[in-house]
């Protein structure tokens, strides 16, 4: 009798199938401290417990990407595991704050399947929640994935594919508990712009670039336990290299947003995304943003900002050519929603 694990191939999802993922994960500060030499992060609310308590928090909560990259890490064994390639998200929500000390784990259902034409590889979609030790959700995302098949001759699957909401409705956005913004520290965040100086289709270029290395990439894949082929294992690609984390590119872009968005503390809402490109150690990373929309809620001195982040080898503001194909060196094309002071 076997005891390794394969990993699960595209025959071998099903619509309806929940999955429990394995392992629970305790998250503390030297994760925080990790996560913050690994990019480098600088949002104030995520730094300092002090500022978070100036803005109606008990404490500095864990950033917004180490609770996705953590949820999400649970879930590459069973989902991603055989990947070629993660193709998109829609449809997430950080509904709680995950603070030092929680433990998270993650479940997915499989919401739809589609086989490629080429029958050796299919589209498999998945709803993740991730749960904190209370059986609280604390983040809710889908997120679609091309599988290599274990057998091409296995006869396809019916086509199953998930309507999808375009955004994440302002309204359906949970801002956390007793946040506010209305007594904001600009000086100390490191900005003086609130959300009435962006403007719907302003581009904003983060003017910074880093070279992203093998080690800084190796640390972050296995940080959040995601142990998918691609990334470790550079007999994986017939090219021989390794993949870089997509989830390091994301938190990179995010990091580089800074300058110029320095007030957009907390991801609150993922509307849609694509890893465009492959991104490997060697290649300079820049980041440009565009504000997409922009929206009031109901805590004091607290907006909504809804901006694309674009992580590029290129120049900034080039999105796509005249063939509306992305533009070379694009890496990645993110559509958030982030609070921000009105």
């Amino acid at each position: 009798m076997t005891k390794t694990n394969p990993g699960r191939f595209f025959e071998d999802y099903a619509v309806g199938d929940v999955i429990s993922h394995a392992v629970p994960r305790t998250v503390s500060g030297g994760e925080r401290a990790m996560y913050h030499a690994l990019y480098p992060a600088r949002g104030a609310l995520y730094s300092s417990d002090e500022f978070a308590r100036s803005c109606g928090l008990a404490a500095s909560p864990m950033d917004d990407l180490i609770s996705f990259h953590t949820v999400f890490g649970k879930t590459v064994p069973d989902v991603s595991l055989n990947a070629v390639a993660n193709l998109g998200y829609a449809e997430g929500r950080w509904l709680a704050p995950v603070w030092p000390g929680d433990t998270l784990t993650s479940t997915s259902e499989v919401i739809g399947v589609k086989q490629n034409s080429n029958g050796k590889t299919g589209v498999v979609y998945v709803r993740t929640e991730g749960r904190n030790q209370n059986g609280e959700v604390v983040l809710s995302y889908v997120r679609w994935v091309m599988v290599r098949k274990r057998d091409a001759d296995v006869p396809a699957p019916a086509t199953v594919v998930p309507e999808l909401a375009k955004v994440v409705d302002a309204s359906d956005l949970v801002i956390p508990e007793g946040l506010r913004f209305d007594n904001y520290n600009f000086a100390l965040a490191g900005e003086p712009h609130r959300l009435s100086d962006y403007a719907v289709g302003e581009i904003i270029d983060h003017v910074d670039g880093v070279t992203i290395e093998e080690a800084e990439h190796m640390i972050a894949t296995r940080l959040w336990q995601n142990t998918a082929k691609v990334h470790f294992d550079a007999s994986a690609r017939e090219d021989g290299k390794r993949l870089m984390y997509g989830g390091h590119v994301i938190s990179l872009a995010r990091a580089l947003s800074f300058n110029g968005l320095a007030n957009a503390q907390m991801i609150v809402g993922l509307n849609a995304g694509a890893h465009v490109s492959p991104c490997f150690a060697g290649d300079t990373v820049r980041a440009w943003s565009e504000v997409l929309d922009t929206a009031e809620t109901a805590a004091p001195g607290v907006g909504a900002i809804r901006l694309r982040l674009v992580a590029t080898k290129g120049e900034a503001g080039v999105l796509r050519g005249d063939d509306s194909k992305y533009a070379p060196g694009v890496l990645l094309d993110l559509d958030y929603w982030a609070l921000m002071p009105a």
